[in-house]
Formats: C-alpha cells, sequence, structure tokens
C-alpha cells in the first residue's frame, strides 16, 4: 500500500463512481479499477458494493476511508512542512552555551542568524561543558560550545573558537595588583574562587596548582562569572578567570595579571555529532558561526 493507493481509492469514494473518479485523476478506468482491487486484496475486505445501479462502501470501506483520509492529510502537512525546511522558513535548533563563555559572547551570532531565519525556533540551554558533550551524544543538543573537554576518538566534529589564556582577577587594592605577572606558585597561600566542580576549568585549575606543588585554597565556587567577580570585588579572594571576561569586569574596583609562561587556558570549540543527519537549520547555523568566527 502507498499513497498512491488511498488517494485513489478516496476519489472513487468521493464520486461513487470509477468513471468520474478516474476523469479527475486522469488515469484510465482499467488501471483506477485494478489499483483498488490491489488495495481491497491486501486489506482482505471488500470495500465497495459493486451493481449495476450504484457504488457504495462497504463497512469496512467506510472505516478504510476515515484512516485514509487521515493519513492524507498529515502526508499533505508533511509535505508543506518539509518544504518550509528546506527552505529554512521553518524548523528549530538546540544550542549549548557554557556558562563559562556566557552569552554575550555568541549574542553577536544568534542575533545574525535569528536576522536571517526568523521563522527558526533558536533553542539555548546554559550548561557546563561536560553536560552539553553528553547532551549532543543522546540527541537533546544539535550544536554546542565546550571548554577544555577532551574529544580524541569520539564521535564529534568539531571547530576551535578560542584560545585564551586565563588570569589572575583581583582588587585593586590586593598586593599582587601592581606586579607584571604571577607564578603559579604565588598562589598558595591565597584564597581562590573557583568554577564548580564539575566545570572543566575546575579540573585543569586544580591540576596546574598540584603541578607547582598545592592545592588551592577554595573559598568559594560558582557557575556564575559575574558571581565570582562580585566575590572577588567583595575582597574574598583571587579568581582565575579568561582574558575575555577580565577585559570586560568594571575596571574601578577590579585588575587582573597575567599568569607567568600562559599555563592555563580557556580553550572553546563549536562540536557537533559527526555521522549523522544534521537539520536543515542547524547546518544553516553552523554556517553562520563558520562566517562569523
Amino acid at each position: 500500500m502507498d499513497i498512491r493507493h488511498l488517494t485513489y481509492f478516496t476519489e472513487v469514494a468521493k464520486h461513487a463512481s470509477f468513471t468520474k473518479a478516474a476523469s479527475t485523476l486522469h488515469v484510465s478506468q482499467p488501471s483506477l479499477s485494478k489499483t483498488i482491487k490491489q488495495l481491497e486484496r491486501e486489506l482482505g475486505v471488500p470495500l465497495f458494493y459493486r451493481s449495476s445501479k450504484e457504488l457504495r462502501l462497504t463497512d469496512a470501506g467506510e472505516a478504510v476511508l476515515k484512516n485514509a483520509q487521515n493519513v492524507l492529510d498529515a502526508f499533505h502537512n508533511l509535505k508543506g512542512t518539509l518544504s518550509d525546511v528546506v527552505e529554512l522558513k521553518k524548523g528549530e535548533i538546540s544550542v549549548g552555551i557554557p556558562p563559562i563563555i556566557g552569552a554575550a559572547f555568541v549574542s553577536p551570532l544568534i542575533s545574525h542568524f535569528i536576522e536571517h531565519h526568523p521563522l527558526v525556533d533558536l533553542r539555548l540551554t546554559e550548561v557546563g561543558s561536560l553536560a552539553i558533550k553528553k547532551g549532543i551524544n543522546e540527541g537533546s543538543l544539535d550544536v554546542g560550545f565546550i571548554c577544555n573537554v577532551p574529544l580524541q576518538n569520539e564521535d564529534f566534529e568539531c571547530r576551535p573558537i578560542l584560545h585564551d589564556p586565563l588570569v589572575a582577577v583581583m582588587h585593586h587594592d590586593h598586593r599582587f595588583a601592581s606586579v607584571d605577572e604571577i607564578a603559579m606558585n604565588d598562589l598558595e597561600s591565597e584564597p581562590i574562587i573557583l568554577y564548580r566542580n564539575d566545570f572543566s576549568l575546575h579540573k585543569a585549575i586544580v591540576e596546574e596548582c598540584l603541578r607547582s606543588g598545592f592545592y588551592p585554597n577554595a573559598v568559594c565556587e560558582s557557575s556564575q562569572k559575574d558571581f565570582m567577580m562580585q566575590m572577588v570585588e567583595a575582597k574574598l579572594g583571587i579568581a582565575l578567570l579568561p582574558l575575555h571576561i577580565a577585559k570586560s569586569m568594571n575596571p574601578s574596583a577590579l585588575t587582573y595579571v597575567p599568569l607567568s609562561e600562559d599555563p592555563l587556558h580557556l580553550e572553546l570549540v563549536m562540536i557537533w555529532r559527526k555521522d549523522t543527519y544534521l537539520p536543515f537549520a542547524a547546518r544553516a547555523f553552523l554556517e553562520e558561526a563558520n562566517r562569523h568566527f
């Protein structure tokens, strides 16, 4: 059974005539009759009472007609929807953004994409890089931006976006505020404000501290860079933040100092599933991101 069988059947039922239905469908009457008989054989029931005076539906034919019309309506809706999707009139895309970079970093890209594809439903999810990686793996996200997460031998396509050194952010009254650079072991006695332990940068910072001979004295852990900078402004401690974030902070209260030899970096990568179907909207987003970055 295919759409053609159902189309022919509904036309015969509509006109109660093979002759009229054949004319409407622009097919020969013998061809139409053959198609209806094929459908009856496949379903195992007669669909029409045939007599010299009239052609009418059997009880089985009435049941098939009701469902056939639903199938045909759904098929026509599907064709229209696919046409819209192919032409990028409609569609949806889910994008994961880690709080480390924040929505402000990708807002020009998002704004430009929405401007060019206003009917695409763009959904943004702000979660950590590990959760983004899992979401793309499971299919709940189409595209994601992740930080400092190894991707060797995994089913992802990726595009490097940013290689940003971490710097020490502190109150401008801090004793290190006037130095040119800070060595990691200078932070041994300092209270540190860290990213939460489910963030990839948390692990990277702790490992670098251990290489320098100490475990960081973490007095606060957060997923929000703005909160971390507020804690620094309150003189609670020093935060290690990406340079592009440090440059956007309040210069009247805070300052930043580079780390010697740039031991820590924010590695931002855009990823999506390898060897799987990408919706048209997702492909358009990737093309827009490639132009933007």
